[in-house]
């Protein structure tokens, strides 16, 4: 169980990366929408709205959300590893939306979002910005 303190900590984790979260996702459904319009398919749409976020997103959660301090390139490589999961999810939605609902293209687009955001933030958060366990830490002086 979480102590008031954490519960307030993680409270604010998640308001902070919901505000992230939308900002890229307004940004990114408008560039898929764009990249629809432009001709691009839905896998290509999809994939440049949520490519063309991945580097904003980790800057502001990294930073802003998480307060992360550890090393830049291991977190950008976990992130990576959590956007990808949770981008493969997200499509997976997305292309069973179109192809066996027979959904409306736009509107799957939208219904990937929550998945996305569900597994992003669970995996930013337990994973690419946990804490970084500082020298008493690791030598297994943990405070009381």
């Amino acid at each position: 169980m979480l102590s008031p303190r954490n519960s307030t900590i993680v409270n604010l984790q998640l308001i902070r990366f919901l505000a992230v979260g939308a900002a890229n996702t307004l940004i990114g459904l408008a560039l898929i929408y764009i990249a629809k319009f432009l001709g691009f398919g839905d896998v290509a749409a999809n994939a440049i709205g949520y490519g063309l976020c991945i580097g904003l997103s980790f800057l502001l959660n990294k930073r802003w959300t998480f307060g992360h301090r550890g090393s830049v390139g291991s977190a950008f490589m976990r992130f990576a590893l959590v956007t990808a999961i949770a981008y493969l999810a997200n499509l997976a939605v997305v292309m069973f939306a179109i192809h066996i609902v027979a959904l409306n293209h736009y509107l799957a687009q939208a219904l990937g979002i929550p998945v996305y955001t569900a597994l992003s933030y669970l995996g930013s958060r337990m994973y690419a910005f946990a804490a970084v366990p500082s020298a008493n830490d690791a030598a297994g002086h943990l405070p009381k």
